[in-house]
Order: structure tokens, then C-alpha cells, then sequence
């Protein structure tokens, strides 16, 4: 489900957090699907409950999950994303899409390659 990569500069708990939001914008976890509970997922990846709450919450308050107090934390609706985080997302895309053009990437390969990542034509997307 998760994969954690501890030699990463990336705290664990985003790592976490972009894996379960990762999971969730690909349908992997449906909306209003419990996800696993903070301890379950602390045993399986033989880690401390906190780090796990860490990610659960922010991502509570960005909108990808919610939870039921007594039940467990669900699969949000993507209409509930917060807008900050589309915000914030438009701002990397505007960034890395400037940084791409002053490489030398043509804004028709640009758009190329986000009709390859809409039709799902893009094995894994590179971080850079």
C-alpha cells in the first residue's frame, strides 16, 4: 500500500501523507472508504502512531480524508480538497512550468505532456 523510503530527506509523515493522497486521486481508495486505523498502519509500517497521526490530520484539514469520531478516518469526496491546496498546487505547476521554459521546453511540449498525464500515458511522474 505505502512505501516508505527512510534515506529520503522527505519527512516520514509526508511521505505518508503524499501516499495516501496519491492513493486516493487514483480511485485506489474510494470516497468514504476507511482507511486503516492510526495504530493498524503504525504496525504495518513499523512505525510510531504519532508520525501517522501527523499525516491523518493535515490531511483531514486539506480535505483528502475525514474522520468519524469512534469509527475511523474515510476517503473524502474530491469536491471537499481544500481550495488553499489547489492553490497551492497551481503555484508548483506555474513554477515548474517557468523553470521548463526557460530550459527550453517549447509550451506545445507542455501541453503534450498533460494530455499524456490525462490520458494516463505517463508511467510515473519524476520529481525533479
Amino acid at each position: 500500500m505505502l512505501e516508505l523510503n527512510y534515506r529520503d530527506a522527505k519527512p516520514i509523515y509526508e511521505q505518508i501523507k503524499d501516499g495516501l493522497r496519491r492513493l486516493v486521486l487514483s480511485n485506489v481508495i474510494r470516497q468514504d472508504e476507511k482507511l486503516p486505523s492510526v495504530r493498524e498502519l503504525a504496525g504495518q509500517l513499523a512505525i510510531n502512531p504519532n508520525t501517522i497521526q501527523k499525516a491523518y490530520r493535515e490531511l483531514e484539514q486539506e480535505g483528502y480524508i475525514y474522520m468519524v469520531p469512534g469509527r475511523g478516518s474515510f476517503a473524502a469526496p474530491l469536491s471537499d480538497v481544500q481550495p488553499g491546496r489547489q492553490e497551492a498546487l497551481l503555484h508548483q505547476f506555474d513554477e515548474a512550468a517557468v523553470e521548463l521554459m526557460y530550459l527550453k521546453k517549447e509550451p506545445a511540449w507542455l501541453k503534450q505532456r498533460i494530455d499524456q498525464l490525462e490520458q494516463g500515458n505517463v508511467k510515473e511522474v519524476q520529481k525533479p
